[in-house]
């Protein structure tokens, strides 16, 4: 005799209950395959959904902390301190689309052009170390360093800070690659020493500047994560501190610099143009003093506490100076004295939007007349101020710090003609041991600056390169606006040597 046959209803019990055991099973597998390292904490923040809205899959956020086990032996990197193959949580799908990244990224196309034919070989990464300071090799997301020469002022602590944090917030995005680095001021590779029918390829050095007569490859500078030795914070936390800074009318009416003049000559002869007995410019000069200022504990060297003039001067050292992103970030009128160098993202600034231009040959002068149209044109001046300032708080804010960073070295990998190997003298660097062992004033900059864990978000969509047509067409228009400024600056010149 047959056993009689389950109801309909008794068919939608047993398959329910199978649903159920198979979404229970693989929401086990799946925290299991992800939460391979006890020192990766998954968040899932809140989300306030409203009326009108449709609701949205929540965001997990992968957080690394650091793991400091040895306290201020930690020398060795954890095993797996971050995963070295990441993808997304949630389908991409449901990620907004990233965004065009600001127009100076497409300078990294011109900057790599010198190997765009030839690729880069291990004998071109090589060549570079006569004059390289320190060598970085990534494989398989680690990073290893070999040190030629230290940094007196630990500019290559900061900068290999800043890459470790690069590889927490892109974790197995970075592709293996094989550079040297050259931390000092003067860029060095000669585009000159590399033309002609018999030349060879240039070195691919990496530094925080260059010039039109070089080939050295541009870099965002170390203080974009503090500089704990000058008191100087990271940058995200220097452009909060700004926030709700004096309105521009608000502000003292002179043009304000302060620095060091010793050793460069365009800054001795900038010190002509202080105020006097005598004469007014409208500018006032301060020397910095950097040994009164260390015994001081550089308390006189908060960036954030010299925007209270309406207008700054920018104007270089012996080579470019960190000070430029600080100056234009004050919402006061950057006063740029003609420059000769160029860092990553100096290029993608406008005379006349994001700044004003000053006549290197004739400092006086063209500032005081600067200052003088800017008192009489309050509302473009203020229009100026604001497109600088905003430039650094839009286009570059730390998201983008880390984009350009990005995509320069995955251009640069893509441009290497064999495979990378860690060399023999390189040591393994993590946050762990840079920040583990790391004194108070130095722990508390890397802590402020390093990055909690990876993003959701992939990096902003890089523009192709400048065309030949393209390139001339915006360098033509810097000219010109340059050379208008002078055409104002000459004819005011003229009408007061007549009413005198």
């Amino acid at each position: 005799m047959k056993s009689p046959r389950p109801s309909g209803w008794r068919f939608l019990i047993y398959g329910s209950f199978f649903v159920v055991l198979l979404c229970v099973f693989q929401s086990i597998n799946e925290c299991i395959s992800w939460n391979t390292s006890p020192n990766i904490i998954l968040t899932t923040p809140t989300i306030h959904v409203h009326p009108s809205e449709i609701p949205q899959k929540p965001r997990r956020n992968v957080q690394f902390p650091l793991n400091c086990t040895s306290g201020n032996l930690t020398r060795i990197c954890p095993a797996n301190y971050y995963p070295t193959n990441f993808f997304h949580f949630q389908d991409d799908r449901d990620c907004p689309p990233p965004a065009a990244c600001p127009d100076y990224f497409r300078w990294i196309h011109e900057d790599l052009r010198p190997w765009k034919e030839t690729g880069i070989t291990r004998d071109m990464v090589e060549s570079g170390r006569k004059t390289a300071h320190f060598r970085l090799v990534i494989v398989e997301g680690r990073a290893y360093v070999e040190t030629y020469r230290r940094a007196g002022h630990r500019r290559d602590f900061y900068t290999l800070w800043g890459i470790l944090q690069l590889l927490r917030r892109y974790p197995g995005r970075i592709p293996d690659l094989d550079l040297m680095f050259n931390w000092a001021d003067k860029p060095v590779v000669n585009s000159v020493d590399y033309s002609g029918p018999n030349a060879t390829a240039p070195p691919p050095l990496f530094r925080y500047c260059a010039d039109d007569a070089t080939l050295d490859i541009v870099f965002p500078d170390w203080t974009f994560w503090g500089w704990a030795e000058t008191n100087i914070k990271p940058w995200e936390e220097f452009l909060e501190d700004l926030k709700g800074e004096k309105r521009w009318m608000d502000k003292e009416a002179y043009a304000y610099w302060k620095g060091d003049p010793i050793r460069a000559l365009t800054r001795r002869d900038l010190m002509k143009c202080n105020i006097s007995d005598k004469q007014d410019w409208g500018v006032c000069l301060y020397k910095l003093d950097w040994d009164k200022e260390k015994q001081e504990g550089y308390k006189q060297s908060n960036m954030a506490r010299q925007c209270m003039h309406r207008y700054k001067i920018y104007i270089e050292g012996v080579a470019w100076s960190i000070s430029e992103k600080y100056i234009l970030a004050c919402n006061s009128v950057t006063l740029l004295v003609k420059p000769h160098y160029y860092d990553f993202f100096s290029r993608g600034l406008m005379p006349m939007h994001h700044y004003w231009p000053i006549n290197e040959d004739d400092k006086c002068r063209s500032l005081k007349f600067a200052i003088e149209w800017g008192n009489s044109h309050n509302q473009k001046a203020q229009e100026i101020g604001k497109a600088g300032s905003d430039f650094t708080q839009e286009d570059l804010k730390m998201d983008y710090v880390y984009d350009y960073m990005f995509h320069l070295l995955s251009e640069y990998a893509k441009l290497m003609r064999y495979k990378p190997t860690i060399p023999k003298r390189a040591i393994e660097i993590c946050s762990e041991t840079l920040a583990c062992p790391a004194i108070e004033i130095q722990k508390k900059c890397l802590m402020e600056s390093m990055v909690k864990g990876s993003t959701d978000m992939s990096p902003c969509n890089m523009r192709p390169p400048y065309d030949a047509l393209a390139l001339r067409t915006l360098l033509k228009r810097k000219a010109n606006s340059i050379s208008q400024v002078e055409l104002w600056e000459k004819r005011y010149w003229e009408n007061q040597t007549k009413h005198n």
